[in-house]
């Protein structure tokens, strides 16, 4: 490198020289290397020249300062040019002059995919695919084989306890799929499920059909609930689709755990097999030689053993195929669940707090009005209401299902009120309470007026199916009015659990006091007060009225449950199907017989109900 003038400005040197002790570049341009180099003034006021790599020579060319340790580098020839340009210069050629268009191609980045109009948009759906069920466990297999069994044994005689025993090794599949998987049971997960079992119980219970299909529809959603264990609205709505879905996916994952078990020797089932085999010969052996040594034993045996007939072959077989594929869904489903509550509901645009509280104070109004006007018929001003000369029993009937589909409606606005809310700061979130706590107190007030008219008909002209359903319905609208008075202040994460508990507890409870019986022992009170008595519609009832029409007099009593008694028939249903509701209706008909020499159409109390058909 030649010497360094004392003028500022710097000739730039040649290329392939350097300054004397700097270390030359390993790759690169000599003239990027000359640019690279700063001219900077010294300490003393002379030039100095500080290189690339650190180090700085001054101006007669002596090193001022040596350049700092550097790991040692790859070759040259080692390292991949990373554009043409610097191959180019590498190499010492030069770069190919290149055309504006492919200048301008090559900053758009790669070509547009003509498919791409077609492709799926992006769903509120998308994440909640579930990972890789784990291997399905011998365990597994065995419960759904189980519940398969004991479906086609059990189910095809009817309905009753054997629902619940046929629940319990469905359950134990989850529960062993679970396992496997790796997830724990948490204390929601126990209280869905033992409260789906618990409802299972109605229909062992009540021999009432309604209030049974209520509770097995709530224990199925609830099992739901306890396989997929979500906490928001979308889970709590959709996880029964998810049940459902896991039938097809669920029977390949079963099937594969079966040939991976018979494919070879570490995971045959043939030892299983044997041992069932053994342990079936044995029972029939040395069951057939106690029951021929004890006859109530053989009486006891034959009452546990269900009837096989050939006849019932394809609807066993179809309630075997239910069974299987029932406990192999929620096995699958309770190892693989899908994460509903990654489906994200964006809020509603907020609005101003004029265009979103005018309508809803409007609303407010229009309700205090009304129930202003409640409050006086409820405490006496009925002379004021009732200006047509309606009776009370008509004034009641007139406006229950009205007030009941306002509650409903009103329900619908408070959801909506909450996704279009103004959410800026406290003074909207003060708002809002103000709001919809009045409008949710108002409404209170109509789920009484609702509740109080629909006594006032009852008492007029009986209780019916119809109205205490309508009216345990209105029950639980106004404890769900009340539970989101109480999300406003504390807060809405529970609030979708707590619904859905609250109507279980309810579908629950509404079986347990067997409306059926409530209905009956209601009109046989009525009788007593009028002397008037619909016989037509309380022999339609279930069995659980048995106990209430027992009370009532001769000839009434024989009227009233010998048209019950016919529909259950003589022939008596096995132990396992037969609730506890016909066991005792059957109990009091045999220690008390109904008459056989009375007339039912000479009977002076009948009440032909009238009004029953409106409602």
């Amino acid at each position: 490198m030649s010497d360094t003038p004392s003028t500022p400005e710097v000739p730039e040197p040649e290329p392939g020289t350097g300054p004397e002790g700097a270390e030359p570049r390993k790759r690169g341009a000599p003239e990027q290397r000359a640019a690279d180099e700063a001219v900077r003034e010294g300490p003393d006021g002379s030039v100095v020249r500080e290189g690339p790599d650190g180090s700085v020579v001054g101006p007669d060319g002596s090193v001022v300062r040596e350049a700092p340790a550097v790991a040692a580098e790859e070759p040259q020839d080692a390292v991949p040019p990373r554009t043409l340009a610097e191959a180019a210069v590498a190499w010492g050629t030069s770069v190919p002059p290149q055309s504006t268009a492919a200048r301008t191609k090559a900053a758009a980045g790669p070509p547009p995919n003509p498919w791409a109009t077609h492709q799926r948009p992006p769903s509120v759906f998308d994440g909640i695919t579930a990972a890789d069920a784990a291997p399905v466990r011998t365990a597994t297999l065995a419960s759904a084989l189980a519940a398969g069994v004991l479906s086609a044994l059990l189910l095809a005689d009817g309905v009753a306890v054997n629902l619940l025993i046929v629940a319990v090794p469905l359950a134990l599949a989850a529960y062993f799929a679970a396992q496997a998987a790796g997830r724990l049971p948490r204390g929601w997960t126990l209280a869905w499920g033992a409260g789906g079992l618990a409802l299972l119980a109605v229909p062992a219970l009540r021999d009432a059909d309604w209030p049974s299909f209520l509770a097995v529809a709530a224990a199925f959603g609830l099992g739901s609930l306890a396989l997929h264990g979500t906490r928001r609205w979308p889970g709590v709505l959709l996880n029964p689709l998810g049940l459902f879905g896991a039938v097809g996916p669920g029977a390949v994952w079963a099937w594969r755990g079966v040939r991976a078990r018979t494919g070879g020797a570490r995971g045959s089932l043939a030892p299983i097999v044997r041992a069932v085999a053994v342990a079936i010969v044995l029972l029939l052996v040395f069951g057939a030689l106690f029951a021929a040594a004890d006859s109530t034993f053989a009486d006891l045996l034959g009452s546990l053993i269900p009837d096989a007939d050939l006849s019932d072959g394809p609807l066993r077989f179809l309630l075997f195929a239910l069974g299987v594929l029932g406990a192999v869904a929620a096995a699958y489903t309770a190892a693989a669940p899908l994460r509903w509550d990654r489906i994200e509901v964006k809020p509603g645009r907020a609005r101003g707090r004029v265009e979103w509280a005018l309508p809803l104070v409007v609303l407010n109004l229009l309700f205090a009005v009304f129930n202003l006007i409640q409050l006086t018929v409820l405490f006496g001003g009925y002379e004021a209401a009732l200006k047509d000369g309606l009776t009370y029993s008509e004034y009641a009937r007139q406006g229950f299902w009205q007030l009941l589909f306002a509650t409903l409606l009103t329900l619908g606005v408070i959801a909506l009120a909450l996704r279009w809310s103004p959410r800026d700061g406290r003074r909207d979130r003060t708002l809002v309470r103000a709001v919809l706590g009045t409008l949710c107190v108002l409404t209170l007030i109509v789920v009484a007026s609702a509740l109080r008219r629909m006594q006032m008909y009852v008492d007029a002209y009986g209780l019916t199916r119809l109205r205490i359903s309508v009216t345990a319905m209105e029950l639980w609208l106004g404890l769900v009015i009340v539970l989101i008075m109480a999300a406003g202040v504390w807060g809405a994460r529970w609030l979708p659990r707590a619904v859905i508990a609250s109507a279980a507890g309810g579908v629950l409870v509404f079986g347990l006091v067997s409306p059926d019986g409530m209905v009956a022992e209601q009109n046989v009170q009525r009788y007593g007060d009028t002397k008037k008595f619909d016989v037509d519609y309380v022999s339609g009832l279930s069995a659980d009225a048995v106990p209430a029409l027992d009370k009532l007099p001769e000839p009434l009593r024989s009227c009233a449950l010998k048209p019950l008694m016919e529909s259950l028939g003589e022939d008596k249903a096995p132990w396992y199907a037969m609730s506890y509701g016909e066991s005792r209706a059957r109990s009091i008909i045999e220690g008390r017989p109904l008459r056989e020499d009375v007339n039912c159409y000479d009977l002076d109390v009948i009440d032909t109900g009238t009004d029953r058909s409106e409602y």
